[in-house]
């Protein structure tokens, strides 16, 4: 059987291309040595198995910069990795031509890659794929090399796209994002121009909202409830004014279990009911308040000195304390962070000696 070669490798693509162009097929078959097992399955057999146990591939990754879903080469290597060796296929790659260049900031890389796609009896085919990548330091041949592989996977083994890609990303004009899509009508409604960053933020830099402690801490109905709540305020690294204002609530329930309350309790009769809330809540959050005033102080005067040791970053000073004692510093107790704070202090002192 006669077996077309392959040209020399190694060309640059930048170069112009030859006034007769060769006729070098794309694909080239090498049949199997001699001595090879009659009934092991040729390559173009075990190629139809691999397609008949291959799954499909989604497009779940996401380019944000540029919006579109794509097939990453992670996913299509997990897919192909068991069928390829269940039946005998591997590939062996090699680069038979490759340019870079420098376009602005970013490198331009051009290759084409040549893969050998043997079989169990040992012939191969022989395929050619380009591929091309851009970035911004050193990994434009690592991406065109992915680039190259993943199309080879895809038209090789023909990889089908699951339901939730029909949509292809690939096009020149992907669909705008869902937020994109409503800006219109928002234009629409207003016909005012947005203001600049400077002065004030648009409709998507908005902070995210935060956590009502207020509105929480009213609504609690027994003294576990507020004290959850206010507990969660303080590892929120809520301040003192707001955490006052907490006690506030606590204060003004207990001052409102004492009154005697109509309906079901006046029926019971207020002297024998009043007593008995103001017991709840005296027993159940005055102490509790005076233990969380007291950890509140004391996880503020260890941020304090932290900043004083010159640990500015909050994350920082948390890990430090976690890895320490075990347990966050809004769940600690009022000696653990007395005594991180003095070794904070103690390290501070000996920095500035």
């Amino acid at each position: 059987m006669t077996v077309t070669t392959l040209p020399s490798a190694h060309t640059d693509l930048r170069a112009p291309a030859p006034a007769a162009p060769t006729c070098t097929p794309d694909v080239v078959y090498v049949p199997a040595p001699e001595g090879a097992p009659a009934d092991a399955p040729r390559v173009f057999t075990a190629i139809n198995a691999v397609m008949r146990d291959a799954m499909p591939v989604g497009k779940n990754q996401r380019n944000e910069q540029q919006n579109y879903r794509f097939r990453g080469i992670d996913d299509v290597m997990s897919a192909m990795a068991g069928p390829l060796r269940t039946h005998g296929v591997f590939i062996l790659p090699a680069i038979a031509q490759q340019a870079q260049s420098r376009d602005g900031k970013m490198t331009r890389t051009l290759i084409t890659m040549r893969y050998r796609i043997y079989g169990p009896a040992g012939d191969c085919l022989v395929a050619e794929v380009p591929g091309e990548a851009f970035d911004f330091a050193d990994k434009s041949m690592n991406k065109a090399q992915s680039a190259a592989l993943k199309y080879l996977l895809f038209t090789l083994f023909m990889l089908p796209v699951d339901g939730r890609s029909i949509d292809d990303g690939d096009r020149h004009h992907p669909e705008p994002a869902p937020e994109q899509q409503r800006q219109p009508e928002r234009r629409q409604q207003s016909q005012q121009p947005r203001r600049s960053n400077r002065t004030e933020s648009g409709p998507r830099e908005q902070p995210a909202p935060r956590r009502d402690y207020l509105a929480e801490a009213r609504a609690a109905a027994t003294p576990e409830a507020f004290g959850k709540v206010r507990a969660a305020a303080v590892a929120a690294g809520a301040p003192a004014g707001y955490l006052a204002q907490l006690d506030q609530v606590a204060t003004q329930k207990q001052a409102a279990a004492h009154q005697p309350q109509a309906g079901a309790e006046q029926r019971r009769g207020p002297i024998a009911d009043a007593p008995r809330r103001a017991m709840q809540w005296t027993r159940g959050v005055q102490p509790e308040q005076d233990a969380h005033q007291e950890q509140a102080a004391a996880l503020g005067a260890m941020y304090d000195a932290a900043r004083t040791a010159g640990v500015t970053d909050r994350s920082e000073v948390e890990q430090l304390f976690t890895s320490r004692h075990g347990v966050k510093p809004g769940e600690a107790t009022v000696e653990q962070l007395n005594d991180m704070r003095d070794d904070l202090l103690d390290a501070a002192k000996g920095a500035s000696a």
